[in-house]
């Protein structure tokens, strides 16, 4: 896709550091975007001058989430895009065994974390009369998979979130979408069981995983003037996983 209406723009992405974020902020900067990749460990992208900036940000932090989107504006001045990406799975156990020092850390970092980086930035987004918000899902929140409450439990969340969000926003020129991805080549994999991949991969019809960069250019479209008629979707990227 060749879009020369995002060339100038700027956007903050959460969790650029590595795996969906960095093939994102990568797809956006390749678009003309100038992209502030947030991370809580941000040192694979440190000193990378392609991003307009790099910050180490714990996304449950939300006082450094307000002040570096202050930051943020008054270095670019108008923020286009917010991609919501920073996430992580937690372990796989039973319900009946799932810690809740996990379940509370799950929850914080996938949904929690949404809204505040999105509270932070809608103020600004209202001001100026546009903004694309764009979060990462996952199709664990639409069907749910055994021995990953938290992550199930986040993830549908974050799918509710951006809906309920689409319909306060719309008449600002802001759209709020969620992308739902299967599982995907990342370090987040590293934190998962060979059977659970396995599984994940058999219910793919394609019958395999996704590569970062078949998200990152959903993103890029979604968070592009060209998605101007959609908001409080679900877009897939499932290898025909996804039943609805």
């Amino acid at each position: 896709m060749s879009d020369n209406s995002m060339i100038g723009q700027v956007a903050i992405v959460t969790g650029a550091a590595r795996g969906f974020g960095l093939a994102i902020s990568e797809r956006l900067m390749q678009r003309g975007v100038r992209v502030f990749g947030w991370d809580q460990e941000p040192s694979p992208i440190v000193g990378n001058k392609r991003f307009l900036g790099v910050e180490r940000i714990d996304v449950t932090d939300r006082d450094a989430i307000q002040s570096a989107v202050e930051s943020a504006q008054a270095t670019a001045g108008q923020i286009h895009i917010l991609v919501n990406n920073a996430g992580i799975n937690g372990p796989q156990v039973p319900v009946e065994d799932y810690p809740l020092e996990n379940w509370e850390r799950v929850i914080g970092v996938d949904l929690t974390a949404v809204f505040l980086c999105t509270r932070a930035i809608v103020p600004h987004m209202k001001q100026v009369g546009y903004g694309r918000i764009v979060s990462i899902a996952s199709q664990a929140g639409k069907e749910g998979i055994a021995n990953v409450c938290a992550y199930n439990a986040a993830k549908a969340g974050v799918i509710g979130f951006m809906k309920g969000i689409s319909s306060e926003l719309a008449s600002f020129g802001i759209t709020a979408n969620s992308i739902t991805p299967t599982l995907a080549e990342t370090d987040l994999m590293q934190e998962m069981s060979d059977d659970y991949i396995a599984g994940i991969k058999k219910r793919t019809l394609m019958g395999r995983l996704c590569q970062v960069e078949e998200v990152a250019d959903m993103v890029a479209f979604v968070a592009s003037p060209a998605c101007s008629y959609s908001t409080g979707a679900c877009f897939d990227v499932s290898g025909g996983r996804a039943q609805y």
